[in-house]
């Protein structure tokens, strides 16, 4: 017979899912300080397909990020986009273009880039997407799903969704975060809507959004600091009955520097 102390022993050493939880949200707060002194390339890519899977228009584009204290600040250093009119491809130089006098996918294709990749954070990617911030964890559910190991990392495998479904708290989604055991720092989520449709979507892309979700996967970097590497998602949209597209939007980090304040600044290599 197993003694009771010993499974008492046992119990304590597994970590709940809150507590596992709190870890990481303090080590978001030091990882989001940490990022102010990197700079990287940031590569956008979003597509808009026809429901007959054919392209409709096409941006890509790549930045220079530079972390403020407020955010981040993007400095736009390559853009391409095309777009297809009656099976003709166009190119065009400039975001934003519109090529007729009502352009949705234009429209949709500048929101997308702006509202999904260029939040208020370090990174650019919007925060209530992933609930890793204490402010944003107190709206959410948690359960440890188990422990495993991860591309040869030791993680828990953590789901979520909100503690009130469909409430205006912008706790709309719902998913799983693979963290580091011993770290506590996310290394994959992938989400997907919890319920209703987020205001933003209804206010920028209409009301009939079907498998609408994202993932991000992050990297750890020299003096432990962690950052997102690739985040993207793919949905479907219908604006007014009239317009469908099949959508897509990825986003890649890379060539991350560190800046070094003296005489003047210079940037090395993050390994």
């Amino acid at each position: 017979m197993i003694p009771i102390s010993l499974v008492l022993l046992v119990a304590q050493a597994i970590p709940n899912a809150d507590s596992i939880m709190a870890r990481v949200a303090e080590n978001q707060t030091r990882a989001q300080e940490a990022r102010t002194t990197v700079v990287y390339r940031q590569n956008v890519l979003v597509r808009l397909k026809r429901s007959n899977g054919k392209l409709a228009r096409e941006e890509y584009a790549e930045y220079t990020v530079m972390p403020t204290p407020d955010g981040i600040k993007k400095e736009q250093t390559k853009f391409e986009g095309k777009y297809v009119d009656k099976g003709k491809t166009v190119a065009f130089a400039q975001p934003g273009f519109e090529h007729k006098g009502l352009d949705i996918d234009a429209d949709v294709a500048k929101s997308l880039a702006e509202d999904l990749t260029n939040d208020k954070s370090k990174d650019g990617i919007g925060k209530d997407l992933f609930p890793f911030t204490k402010k944003q964890q107190v709206k959410y559910a948690f359960r440890l799903e188990g422990e495993e190991d991860y591309r040869g990392l030791p993680v828990y495998r953590i789901t979520f969704k909100p503690k009130k479904p469909n409430c205006d708290d912008d706790a709309d989604w719902a998913g799983e975060a693979l963290i580091h055991r011993t770290e506590f720092q996310p290394v994959l989520v992938t989400t997907h809507m919890a319920g209703k449709i987020p205001v933003l979507v209804k206010t920028l892309l209409g009301t009939n959004v079907q498998q609408l979700g994202f993932k991000v996967t992050f990297r750890k970097f020299d003096h432990g600091l962690w950052f997102p590497v690739t985040y993207g998602g793919e949905f479907k949209i219908r604006v007014l009955f009239m317009w469908a597209r099949q959508v897509g939007i990825s986003m890649q980090n890379s060539d991350f520097q560190r800046a070094k304040v003296e005489s003047r600044v210079r940037f090395e290599p993050v390994e």
